[in-house]
C-alpha cells in the first residue's frame, strides 16, 4: 500500500482557509445539466450502494449522490472497515447476495485473507480505500450484467426538491457538485466541519467550483396504473437528510417509555439524545519512538478519555481491536480473556472507541442532528435554504476529540473512569495523515463521521399501529421483562400490554384478564412481519449521549438508563412498512432511517443490515416501476392478503436476498442457537 505519512495536522492551523459564504436561497443560475434517473439514491453508503446494485441488475438507470468521493459509508468514507457480524449468521453465510459478494471480493483483494488486519472484533478488518474500490467495481459489473446505467455523483449534495401540485410526489431534485476551485487545495484537505457549509452553497467560492445538477425522472410512463410514480427517490443518507428536507413525519433520539419501548431511559421523548458519532482515524505501530505533538485543544477533552473498563485497560488490546493492516505476525498475547497477536511495526489500527473518539452530545445546546423545530428556527426548511441539517460546531468538536484521543493513547497519563496509575505512554506509534493515508485525507480523520443513529421515519398508519408503523424494542429484544424494573416502572395496564404483546397466541387471554401476565412464557423469537423484505442480526448496542453540555465536561456521565435497553437480540426482519414514509408516494427510505425506535435502531444499524435494507429498496423501486404500483399499495390492505407483495417477496428470495431467517414461523420458538 502506498502511504504518505504527515505530521498530525492541527485543526486550528487549517481553519484559517475559510471560504466566504454567500446567500443560501435560490440558485444563482439555471442548472448546468439535467440528468434522467429511474432511481435517485441520496447517499453512497452501504445501503445506497446496495440499492444501486439491485437497481442496476434490474436494468434501471440509477443516480447516486454522495457528499464524499468514496462509496461505502461505514466501510470507506467513515473508516469503520471492520464488519460487524453475529457468529451464527456469519457461520451460515446467511446474507444478501451483494453482501456475500462484497465479503468475497474483500477476500480476493487480500489474496485469500478476509482479515488482513488480524483484528479480533471481526472476521474482516481491512483498509477503507479498498472498500470504496471494491464497491465501485461491484456496481460497474452490476451495470454491465443487468444492462442498467449508473450515474455517479461524488462530492454532491441535494439542495432542494420539487414536488407535484398535490405534494405527493418528488418531481425533481436540485443538487450541487463541488470540485476544487482554481488554485485551491485538493479535496479532502480540510475536515468536514470546514467544508460542509460551502458544499451546500450554490455560488462558487475560493475553495470550490460548483455545478448545479437537476435530477429528474426519465420521460416515460410507468406500466399499469398511469398515476403510479415514474421514478423513485431513496433516502440512503447517514442522517435521514431527505426525510427532513421533505418534512415527512419522523422521530429523533429517545422514544417515551411504553409497553413497546419498556427499557426507555425517559418517560417522554427526547430528540436531543442520539447515539454518539465518531470520526475514525488510523495509526501505525513503529520500531522507534515518535515525536508526539499535543494538539492545542487537547486539554479541553483530556477529562473525557478512558479505557472505560479494567478488562479493556490495555493499549495492545485496544490497538488490535480494529487493526486493519498487519503485514507480519506479532507475539501471542492475552488480556481480559481476549487472545490476540501483539502489535508489530507497520501494523495499522483504526480507532473507534466509546470513551475515546466518540462524541456524544445530548442537549439542545450541542446536538449534532437538528430537530424539526431547530430546522424551522434556522430557516433551513424554506425553499433553497437547506444546509444539511447538522450543527457544524458539533462536527468540529467531534473532529477535535478524535485527534485528541490519538494523543491520549500515545502520550496521555489520565483515565476519567479508572483513575490514576492506569494509563501508560506508548510513543512507538504514528498518526497517519495525507491524501494517500488509509482515510484518504490530509488531516487523517475519516471523510465523514461514523453515524450510529439519524432521523427515523414514522411509517404510515397500519393495523395495530394507527399512529404510524414502527419497529420497537419488544419486536427484537431477548430481554426477560419479568425484571423488577418493568413491574415497578410501567403502570399495571402497560405491564399487562407488554406481556400480552410477547404472548403470541395467548395475547387475548392476557389482555382480557383470563390469564395473569406473569404466567406468560418468555417469547424466544422476534416479531414476524408479513411484509418482511430483508433481514438483520446484531446486538442492541449503545453509545449513549452524555448528561451535561458540553459532553467532554469534567465528571460528565452517560445519560442515566440509556444502556438499560442494550443486550442481545433475536434475528430480525425489515418490514416494508418501515421503509415507506408518510405524505410522499415516491420516496423510499433505506439504511438507518427506516421506522425503528431508538432502542431497536441500536441493532438496525450495522453493515449487513444496511445492505439488506438497500437491496430491498432497490428491488422494490424497480418492481414498482415495472408493475405500475406505488410501494404503499403493496401493504395498505394488510393483514388481508396482498398478492403483489407476495410476488415482490418471491422476487427478493429468488434473487438471493432473504426476507426471513431459516425456519421462521409463529410456531417455531427455537431461536436460542442464533447467537
Amino acid at each position: 500500500m502506498k502511504r504518505q505519512h504527515a505530521s498530525l495536522i492541527s485543526l486550528t492551523l487549517i481553519s484559517s482557509f475559510i471560504a466566504p459564504y454567500s446567500a443560501i436561497g435560490a440558485p444563482p443560475r439555471n442548472p448546468d445539466k439535467t440528468v434522467n434517473c429511474d432511481i435517485l439514491v441520496v447517499g453512497g453508503g452501504l445501503s445506497g450502494a446496495a440499492t444501486a446494485y439491485e437497481g442496476l441488475l434490474a436494468g434501471r438507470t440509477v443516480c447516486i449522490t454522495e457528499l464524499t468521493d468514496w462509496l461505502g459509508g461505514q466501510i470507506s468514507s467513515q473508516g469503520t472497515s471492520a464488519l460487524d457480524e453475529r457468529p451464527t449468521q456469519r457461520a451460515k453465510q446467511f446474507y444478501s447476495r451483494g453482501y456475500l459478494e462484497l465479503r468475497q471480493r474483500i477476500e480476493r483483494q487480500y489474496k485469500g485473507d478476509l482479515n488482513p488486519g488480524d483484528c479480533w472484533v471481526s472476521d474482516s478488518c481491512y483498509l477503507p480505500r479498498d472498500g470504496h474500490e471494491i464497491l465501485s467495481a461491484m456496481l460497474k459489473d452490476a451495470e454491465r450484467k443487468g444492462r442498467g446505467k449508473l450515474e455517479w455523483f461524488p462530492n454532491t449534495v441535494v439542495k432542494d426538491l420539487e414536488y407535484s401540485s398535490d405534494g405527493k410526489l418528488i418531481n425533481a431534485a436540485i443538487a450541487i457538485q463541488h470540485q476544487p476551485a482554481k488554485g485551491a487545495p485538493p479535496l479532502n484537505t480540510f475536515p468536514l466541519s470546514q467544508t460542509i457549509e460551502d458544499a451546500y452553497t450554490y455560488e462558487n467560492s475560493s475553495r470550490f467550483a460548483k455545478n448545479i445538477i437537476r435530477l429528474v425522472p426519465k420521460p416515460t410512463k410507468a406500466k399499469g396504473n398511469t398515476n403510479a410514480p415514474n421514478w423513485y427517490v431513496v433516502d440512503a443518507s447517514e442522517t435521514g437528510e431527505i426525510i427532513a428536507l421533505a418534512d415527512v413525519p419522523y422521530r429523533l433520539g429517545i422514544d417515551a417509555r411504553s409497553y413497546l419501548e419498556p427499557s426507555s431511559s425517559s418517560a417522554t421523548n427526547d430528540p436531543y439524545c442520539t447515539q454518539g458519532f465518531t470520526y475514525t482515524f488510523a495509526m501505525e505501530a513503529t520500531e522507534q519512538p515518535q515525536n508526539q505533538t499535543m494538539p492545542p485543544f487537547y486539554p479541553q477533552y483530556a477529562p473525557y478519555y478512558s479505557y472505560e473498563l479494567k478488562r479493556l485497560a490495555s493499549f495492545p488490546l485496544v490497538f488490535t481491536y480494529r487493526r486493519i493492516w498487519s503485514p507480519r505476525d506479532g507475539e501471542p498475547m492475552e488480556f481480559g480473556g481476549v487472545k490476540f497477536s501483539a502489535p508489530a511495526p507497520e501494523d495499522i489500527s483504526m480507532q473507534n472507541w466509546t470513551w475515546g473518539n466518540d462524541y456524544r452530545p445530548g442537549t439542545s445546546a450541542d446536538n449534532l442532528i437538528y430537530t424539526r423545530p431547530q430546522l424551522q428556527a434556522s430557516g433551513q426548511l424554506k425553499p433553497g435554504s437547506w444546509m444539511g441539517g447538522l450543527r457544524t460546531d458539533a462536527l468540529r468538536k467531534g473532529e477535535e476529540i478524535s485527534q485528541g484521543y490519538y494523543y491520549w493513547l500515545v502520550a496521555g497519563k489520565t483515565d476519567s473512569q479508572l483513575g490514576d496509575g492506569v494509563k501508560q505512554l506508548h510513543p512507538n506509534n504514528r498518526y497517519l495523515s495525507g491524501l494517500d493515508s488509509p482515510m484518504g485525507t490530509a488531516h487523517g480523520l475519516s471523510k465523514h463521521p461514523y453515524m450510529r443513529e439519524g432521523r427515523r421515519i414514522i411509517g404510515r398508519p397500519s393495523w395495530g399501529q394507527p399512529q404510524g408503523f414502527m419497529i420497537w424494542e419488544i419486536d427484537i429484544s431477548r430481554r426477560n421483562y419479568d425484571d423488577e424494573f418493568y413491574r415497578k416502572t410501567l403502570p399495571a395496564d402497560e405491564y399487562r400490554r407488554l406481556k400480552a404483546a410477547l404472548a403470541g397466541l395467548e395475547a387475548t387471554a392476557v389482555l382480557s384478564g383470563q390469564q395473569k401476565p406473569d404466567s406468560v412464557a418468555r417469547r424466544t423469537r422476534s416479531t414476524i412481519f408479513p411484509d418482511a423484505v430483508g433481514i438483520g442480526h446484531y446486538a442492541i448496542d449503545f453509545h449513549p449521549c452524555m448528561t451535561k453540555s458540553p459532553p467532554e465536561a469534567p465528571g460528565n456521565t452517560e445519560r442515566e438508563g440509556e444502556r438499560r435497553g442494550a443486550g442481545q437480540a433475536y434475528p430480525f426482519q425489515i418490514a416494508l412498512r418501515a421503509m415507506i414514509p408518510q405524505k410522499i408516494d415516491n420516496l423510499i427510505v433505506g439504511g438507518k432511517s427506516i421506522a425503528t425506535s431508538h432502542i431497536a435502531a441500536a441493532a438496525y444499524r450495522v453493515h449487513s443490515f444496511e445492505w439488506s435494507a438497500g437491496a430491498a429498496a432497490g428491488t422494490t423501486a424497480a418492481f414498482a416501476l415495472k408493475n405500475g404500483v406505488a410501494p404503499y399499495q403493496l401493504v395498505d390492505e394488510l393483514p388481508k392478503p396482498e398478492p403483489q407483495l407476495q410476488i415482490l417477496k418471491q422476487l427478493l428470495e429468488k434473487n438471493g436476498n432473504p426476507t426471513a431467517f431459516p425456519d421462521t414461523s409463529i410456531f417455531n420458538q427455537n431461536w436460542e442457537d442464533w447467537k
